[in-house]
């Protein structure tokens, strides 16, 4: 079916994004999806997404404040040099570069993120999970702010919308973190096992931060089998 074929269902496509936000390939892999979405709904004929996000800890023994720099926290958890960690951390930052973000490893704050994954939960209670996601990752990773800390997690949703009070009082009593272990127990369900993993129309898994154009070609794939079925269901 071509392109410009008129789809019979035009209801947006679902993609469940299953991300961390100490996970360097979720960014680089978000920008990479959203210019691929980007390509797709650029083909026309009412083609839209609807993106949702869910948690998954690639490091959930971290602590809060972790003492040493990425490099020694990446030589450490993964058992290699600190000369081959940092040799890894260049290569990501250069692959980072190419899709317009600035990592910044000298400053970066690692640390656990359950409560950035509790905020994230508490931002879609209230409309705002895509631009608090996009807010936290920005922060990790492009400006040195500590992503595990409540006072700095209330400031950050504060800037995106949220009331900055409600969101310490939910991280405090730990409102969202069963939904946080729902997404761990589906992510598990469903065999993800790394991140970024995107769920497009609960019918195909994408791993990984691919390229643009093989998102939009898994995109307009899903569209094109909507606008197939009827037809194969009255043959």
């Amino acid at each position: 079916m071509s392109s410009d074929a008129a789809p019979t269902n035009n209801s947006p496509v679902k993609i469940d994004i299953w991300s961390d936000i100490a996970c360097p390939w979720c960014y680089i892999g978000k920008r990479k999806f959203e210019a691929g979405s980007g390509l797709f709904a650029g083909l026309g004929g009412g083609r839209a997404i609807e993106v949702e996000y869910h948690s998954f800890e690639l490091s959930p023994d971290t602590p809060v404040d972790f003492e040493g720099n990425e490099a020694e926290f990446l030589a450490k958890h993964k058992g290699i040099a600190p000369q081959q960690a940092e040799e890894l951390l260049a290569r990501v930052t250069g692959i980072a570069a190419s899709v317009g973000l600035a990592y910044d490893y000298d400053n970066l704050k690692h640390t656990n993120t359950v409560l950035a994954h509790e905020a994230i939960h508490f931002a879609k209670a209230h409309g705002k999970q895509l631009a608090m996601t996009e807010r936290l990752l920005s922060a990790y990773f492009l400006e040195g702010r500590h992503v595990g800390k409540v006072e700095e997690l209330a400031a950050l949703g504060a800037e995106v919308g949220l009331d900055a009070d409600a969101l310490a009082a939910a991280l405090e009593s730990h409102e969202f973190l069963h939904a946080v272990r729902d997404d761990q127990r589906l992510a598990a369900e469903y065999g993800i096992n790394g991140v970024p993993f995107f769920v497009i129309d609960g019918k195909y898994g994408v791993s990984g931060a691919q390229e643009a154009q093989t998102f939009a070609q898994v995109l307009e794939q899903v569209w094109a089998e909507r606008s197939a079925a009827p037809e194969e269901v009255s043959a």
